[in-house]
């Protein structure tokens, strides 16, 4: 019997359904991910606790909401009323946007450095990824899963807080249409275009984060801001200038103006989509050579992985 079933010709057998090539091939980076995710929970606990701390500081300012509501429908301008009413899911989205930031920019000078100072450098090496996979695993996490997850708790707080505002309006004689007067879909697509292009723009920051990273022994955060400082230090004696300083918060906050463009001749402004200038965000020069200085420097921290060790 058994050497008639080895006999048999392997075209006889069942064969076993072959995984597809681009399963395989993004397997690894797919991996790289989640297990950054499992080792650094403040990626995504920091901004679900400031999402909660933000809603329970608005449920403590709604005690007197339905006197302010009252207020703001006494203004005639409807542009005044709609931003004051808007101005709570501004002020939230753009707190939570920040923590965002600032948890990518940790993130990310910790990124590298800490695999090097645990010694587990050793071990993740020995797995059939590459560096290329691994550093790029590790910047998708301020580029991608922060906004991802920043709009999504965006969202359910905003919606949370609309229900609590709606609930007291109702519950103090107000008409609910003064609540429905937030256009909260229109002000999700703006926020997700406003978290793309915001990351798109700091994506040379977060890649020179990770180049420090993996090239500082200790005091990551020193070695990533003192040569920016000595910079412009070194400038303002020998010049009595301060264009690097000016540089400097141009590709931290310079971003918004190419993206929208605002009215600032209005005292309450809002967002509308009408104010959304791809096009003109996307024929900046400065996103595409941030972007070509990231590809660079992302470059230079894959060799840093590849040939240095463990501290």
């Amino acid at each position: 019997m058994t050497t008639t079933v080895n006999a048999l010709p392997e075209s006889s057998l069942p064969s076993q359904p072959a995984a597809p090539a681009g399963n395989l091939a993004t397997r690894p980076f797919y991996w790289s991910v989640r297990r950054e995710l499992w080792e650094n929970r403040s990626i995504y606990i920091a901004p679900i606790a400031a999402g909660c701390l933000s809603l329970f500081g608005f449920i403590i300012s709604a005690i007197g909401l339905p006197e302010r509501r009252r207020a703001v429908l006494l203004l005639e301008d409807m542009a005044q009323q709609r931003a004051r009413i808007e101005a709570p899911y501004d002020m939230i989205a753009m707190m939570l946007m920040f923590t965002s930031f600032i948890v990518g920019v940790f993130y990310c000078l910790d990124a590298l450095h800490s695999e090097r100072r645990d010694r587990s450098i050793l071990f993740w090496k020995s797995l059939p990824v590459s560096d290329l996979t691994t550093v790029l695993s590790k910047l998708s996490i301020p580029l991608v899963v922060l906004p991802l997850l920043t709009f999504a708790v965006i969202v359910v707080t905003q919606i949370l807080m609309w229900l609590w505002t709606a609930m007291l309006l109702l519950a103090n004689g107000l008409p609910l249409a003064t609540a429905e007067q937030l256009p909260l879909f229109r002000s999700w697509i703006v926020l997700l275009y406003g978290l793309i292009a915001l990351k798109l723009w700091h994506a040379p920051i977060y890649a020179w984060l990770l180049l420090v990273s993996g090239w500082a022994r200790r005091a990551t955060f020193l070695w990533a801001v003192l040569p920016l400082l000595a910079i412009a230090a070194l400038e303002r004696i020998a010049f009595g200038t301060s264009q690097w300083l000016a540089f400097l918060a141009h590709r931290l906050f310079g971003g918004m103006s190419q993206a929208f463009a605002f009215n600032k001749h209005v005292e309450h402004p809002t967002v509308d989509l009408q104010q959304l200038t791809p096009g003109t965000y996307l024929a900046t020069p400065g996103l595409w050579l941030g972007l070509l200085f990231a590809a660079a420097v992302i470059a230079g921290a894959v060799h840093l992985r590849r040939s240095r060790g463990p501290l």
